[in-house]
């Protein structure tokens, strides 16, 4: 059990002001190097200062040590024991890099463990295969190895539909006006991203057992003892079995690529009676006259459980025996289509999961990913959810998108946030690892506790209890399946079935109706026909549902059918919402459109669903207008002595500089006595509260970024002075200063400019060099990584932008036939004293300055322990030549460098000026001023002459920053994160102070995407450095930085 405080009748106080570290977060921990004992000692110890729980040891591009060996396994031990010592937990990750399954190769090593997939194609094939891409990411590439002939068809399309199909003998000519298709079993071949071996076949039992015997056994035997206790999890991320694809045209000659196994059609035809390979066509063409294929239907739930039972059961099983969680997520969760493509059904494999996961990447917002997840929680019985959170999101994502990201989540049942992610080096493409870096490499790791804390106070009070859920609804991915066809002819009422899919999922969680997913392949094990209940609710597992809702389905399961009946029967409520089911486990007949006529049948419209559960409705939050919100989720959860409602924002902000004020009516069925538990500050307080008509009305004033989490006592049936008719129609606030939107009182006005404090040397990327190549002819000038790739092709190393092997795989030594030498030209408009260079491989790199040669001596690092620092001499006025020759082979990094020192940069397209050093600064992007490449903090220092005694008041509402710190004379007055971005400093005397307000910085000028000029790009991945066409440019493509607009500081 993870939460074991949450066995306590109710909630401590003290544990909700400072919760222990299992309501904390525990990051991806890239173990991406040669992890030594003082890296751990590092990054446990500044995890643990930026307020997280533990962490996921994460072997990631780059790991050194030999996987699961000696060496790996001393790093693992020594984690756990410094987490112990910090009060952490260690949460393991099952996998070298992902998706999980293959073990780093290990597994597939043998050939009978390795993938397999149809290849349906129009012409003979070779008995090898060939490569080929199944999606963007070589992870998804599949590698051509043994190929066998299954069967050969004679097809016949009419108008692009299957007419006539025969399964023909082996020499068999095709009929004439049929067309000869061939059917192939093909395996996985070699893949650099598998440490030159393949992924695993999913669908075998076997494969998944060798895995469990070479991953989970090792971790059992090194810390077995553990687990369960300060060893929780162990995470599995992105299994998936190879990704179904589809012709385009009907008529098209296209080859098609499906999931397969070697015994297959042999499960096949125990589950269904029949030959797979008799009705195979269906799979791929459409059937006339409108007709679905029940074997169609067929393949993708039987290759669905195929799946869940290799993978899922097997592992969760396992871990069930040792007394360890199963946790992580599934590949493509977030659609019908993508569930289809990766894994049949995301929910079939959650009744497996301790701790069902999901993942979210870019900071989007996929409402069913999550919502999927949380409904098996709540069946299940499960005690927390997790989620892969903050990927790929770049170095510029500030506190006000953590916080959002994670409050939404947390609506949806996330208690669990994994940060992706914290990386232990940033040596070579590890530094494209999909930033942030979500640890010391960014400067304002030591003040994200404000972030931390706040989360782990909300799970103190949300891991409690039970949720309150009164609808429930039939998934739809099991009609989806019918039109896995032909693009042609099924990808509009694919389309149509996921967008109903998505604003099904959105008109009810918006509309503050909460629900949950019900699949119907998981139905009769969460609950077995005798143990249905018989009082007329909804029995799924653990919970119970007043109103059923049967959305768009083409078809519906018979078990389904029959319980909903017996539901019916009960006087329980069956909905029907759009197109009523026409089919019955994918056979027409009307059965279900019968049942539906005694049941609701209604348009498939927001307005029509919302107004149909107004009944059940429990909750209820509209704006000063009387608009019902549109920007809020809820969780409400039944506690022993209480309720608890947990409301926040989703959807950021359109403009994030202009803060929103709502002044909120909530209304909560019942008569409650609400208690505010602020998530933020550990405070708890009284709130005003009114009693209408049986329900409970709070007046609360929020804004963009707050969250409102009550805690809900019965009420006595009349209040006291002090509970209710003393503060009847008072409005409570959330925010600091949420009750004043124009400042009043003395605005202090500001110099133009003042005074600033750098927290780090001013740094000039050097990115564009002249190049050498083993002595040759200077070479004119490029950008690093362009140039890189240029001598790589030269000599056939691979290409960093694709996959290639680990480290530990491949010999440690190499021989060095090459060698490579930079030529930066760097200007200044007057003589820099003592600059530093930083970079990486300071040892084996010959620098010199002007000709003169300079000793690499290491002084420090810069942001990360892999960039060193070298002194160079002083550089003069003018042009100055900088030299940097190194080693040219397969495994060395050809990087950026960068040089540092007391000195200003200016920047006019892809030419750099060192200048006079930043002392002032105006309010405004801070490019513009001397600091374009700077990263680190900042900070603005602002005399202020207070004219009496009183409250001070700070507002900056225009920042690009993670976060802003205020100091006045001093001491510590707080954070600006979040709207409304004020402060307010009480007891200030009258007389002269220094207001001090630091603008934490960012890494996205330093080392982010500088000459990625697709503004609109949000897949920050190591391509994303990498861009061709329009989307380079050689001129740098900065970010605004710093405060943009002066603060106001009003005395009120």
């Amino acid at each position: 059990m993870l939460y074991k405080k949450n066995q306590n009748a109710s909630l401590d106080d003290r544990l909700f002001q400072k919760p222990s570290s299992e309501y904390r977060g525990a990051p991806f921990w890239a173990w991406n190097c040669r992890v030594s004992r003082e890296d751990v000692d590092h990054i446990l110890e500044d995890l643990k200062a930026m307020g997280m729980g533990g962490a996921h040891l994460h072997s990631r591009t780059g790991m050194a040590l030999p996987y699961l060996e000696k060496e790996f396994m001393d790093r693992i031990r020594y984690s756990h024991q410094k987490a112990g010592k910090l009060d952490m937990l260690t949460w393991l990750y099952d996998e070298d890099r992902w998706p999980s399954g293959a073990a780093g190769g290990l597994v597939t090593k043998d050939p009978a463990f390795r993938q397999r997939f149809l290849v349906f194609s129009p012409e003979k094939l070779p008995a090898q295969g060939e490569d080929r891409k199944n999606g963007e990411a070589s992870v998804h590439s599949l590698k051509g190895g043994e190929r066998a002939l299954l069967a050969r068809y004679a097809i016949r399309l009419e108008g692009g539909f299957l007419t006539a199909y025969q399964l023909l003998d082996r020499q068999a000519p095709a009929p004439e006006g049929f067309d000869l298709w061939y059917l192939y079993e093909e395996v996985a071949g070699n893949n650099p991203w598998y440490n030159n071996q393949a992924y695993v076949d999913t669908l075998n039992p076997k494969a998944i057992g060798k895995f469990i015997e070479i991953t989970h056994e090792a971790y059992c035997r090194e810390l077995g003892d553990s687990f369960g206790e300060s060893v929780p999890a162990i995470f599995t991320d992105e299994p998936q079995f190879c990704q179904k694809s589809t012709i385009g045209f009907a008529e098209e000659k296209k080859r098609v690529i499906l999931p397969y196994t070697d015994d297959f059609a042999d499960t096949y035809r125990e589950a269904y009676g029949c030959d797979f390979f008799e009705t195979f066509p269906e799979c791929i063409w459409e059937l006339p006259d409108g007709k679905v294929s029940v074997n169609r239907y067929h393949y993708h739930d039987h290759v669905c459980e195929r799946f869940t039972a290799a993978f899922a059961d097997q592992i969760g099983a396992w871990c069930r025996q040792h007394g360890i969680a199963l946790t992580g997520h599934m590949l493509g969760e977030e659609t019908l289509q993508s569930q289809t493509s990766a894994l049949g059904e995301a929910m079939r494999s959650y009744r497996s999961f301790d701790l069902p996961g999901i993942d979210m990447l870019c900071d989007n917002r996929e409402l069913s990913t999550a919502k999927q997840a949380q409904s098996a929680v709540h069946q299940f019985g499960r005690e927390g959810m997790l989620s892969e959170i903050y990927g790929v999101t770049n170095w510029d994502f500030d506190f006000r998108g953590h916080k959002l990201a994670g409050d939404w989540q947390a609506a949806l049942g996330v208690t669990i946030r994994v940060h992706h992610l914290t990386w232990t080096s940033m040596a070579g493409e590890a530094k494209r690892d999909y930033p942030a870096s979500i640890g010391y490499q960014s400067p304002w790791y030591r003040e994200y506790p404000l972030i931390e804390n706040y989360f782990a106070r909300l799970n103190t009070a949300l891991t409690r209890g039970t949720a309150e859920v009164k609808v429930g609804v039939i998934h739809p991915v099991e009609s989806y399946w019918l039109y896995w066809g032909a693009k042609e002819q099924t990808d509009g009422i694919r389309q149509e079935m996921d967008y109903n899919f998505r604003k099904l999922t959105e008109w009810l969680l918006f509309g503050l109706i909460d629900f949950d997913f019900i699949s119907e392949a998981l139905w009769k094990q969460q609950t077995p026909d005798e143990e249905l209940d018989g009082q007329g609710d909804f029995l799924v597992g653990k919970m119970k549902y007043e109103v059923i809702l049967v959305p768009n389905c083409v078809t519906i399961r018979r078990s389904t059918l029959e319980r909903l009946r017996a539901f019916r029967k009960k006087g329980g409520r069956v909905i029907f919402t759009g197109t009523v089911p026409t089919h019955v486990d994918a056979v027409r007949c009307s059965d279900a459109a019968d049942f539906a006529a005694s049941c609701e049948i209604i348009g498939f419209a927001e307005n029509l669903l919302t107004s149909a559960l107004l009944p059940v409705r429990t909750v209820d939050v509209h704006n000063q207008d009387g608009v019902r919100v549109s920007n809020m989720l809820y969780q409400m959860r039944q506690d022993s002595d209480r309720k608890w409602l947990f409301l926040a924002h989703c959807m950021p902000m359109k403009n994030p500089d202009i803060p929103n004020r709502e002044d909120l009516t909530i209304r909560i069925r019942g008569e409650w006595r609400p208690v505010l538990y602020d998530a933020m500050t550990g405070e708890i307080r009284e709130v005003p509260y009114e009693k209408d008509k049986g329900d409970t009305l709070i007046r609360q004033t929020v804004f963009d970024h707050d969250s409102l989490l009550y805690a809900l006592y019965p009420a006595a049936s009349e209040h006291s002075e002090t509970g209710d008719s003393a503060r009847r129609g008072s409005v409570e606030a959330v925010s600091p200063s949420a009750g004043i939107q124009e400042a009043s009182g003395r605005r202090i006005i500001l110099p133009d400019d003042v005074e600033v404090s750098l927290e780090e040397p001013d740094v000039a990327v050097l990115d564009l060099a002249e190049a050498s190549f083993d002595g040759g002819p200077w070479q004119e000038r490029d950008e690093i990584l362009r140039i890189d790739n240029k001598f790589r092709a030269i000599t056939g190393y691979p290409m960093r932008i694709d996959a290639f092997p680990q480290p530990w795989v491949e010999p440690e030594k190499e021989e060095i036939r090459h060698r490579l030498a930079l030529r930066f030209r760097i200007h200044a408009d007057r003589e820099i004293t003592k600059p530093f260079l930083a970079l990486e491989n300071a040892e084996e790199t010959k620098l010199t300055l002007n000709g003169v040669p300079v000793p690499s001596a290491v002084t420090g690092y810069y942001v990360d322990r892999a960039i060193r620092t070298v002194a160079l001499p002083d550089l003069k006025a003018g042009e100055n030549i900088l030299t940097a020759e190194m080693p040219y082979y397969n495994k060395f990094n050809v990087e950026v460098m960068y040089l540092l020192g007391d000195f200003g940069v200016r920047t006019a397209g892809h030419s750099v000026l060192l200048t006079e050093p930043v002392r002032r600064l105006a309010f405004g992007d801070i490019c513009g001023q001397g600091l374009p490449f700077y990263g680190g903090n900042l900070t603005y220092k602002i005399p202020v002459n207070v004219s009496r005694d009183c409250t001070l008041r700070v507002e900056a509402t225009q920042f690009r920053c993670p976060v802003i710190g205020i100091r006045l004379d001093g001491q510590d007055c707080g954070r600006i994160a979040f709207s409304p971005y004020s402060l307010e400093i009480r007891d200030v005397k009258a007389g002269e102070h220094l207001l001090e307000i630091t603008a934490f910085g960012n890494r996205v000028n330093t080392f982010g995407t500088l000459h990625n000029c697709n503004h609109t790009e949000r897949w920050f991945g190591p391509n994303a450095w990498r861009t061709t066409g329009p989307a380079w440019a050689y001129e740098y493509q900065l970010r605004p930085g710093g405060i943009l607009i002066s603060p106001v500081i009003t005395e009120i």
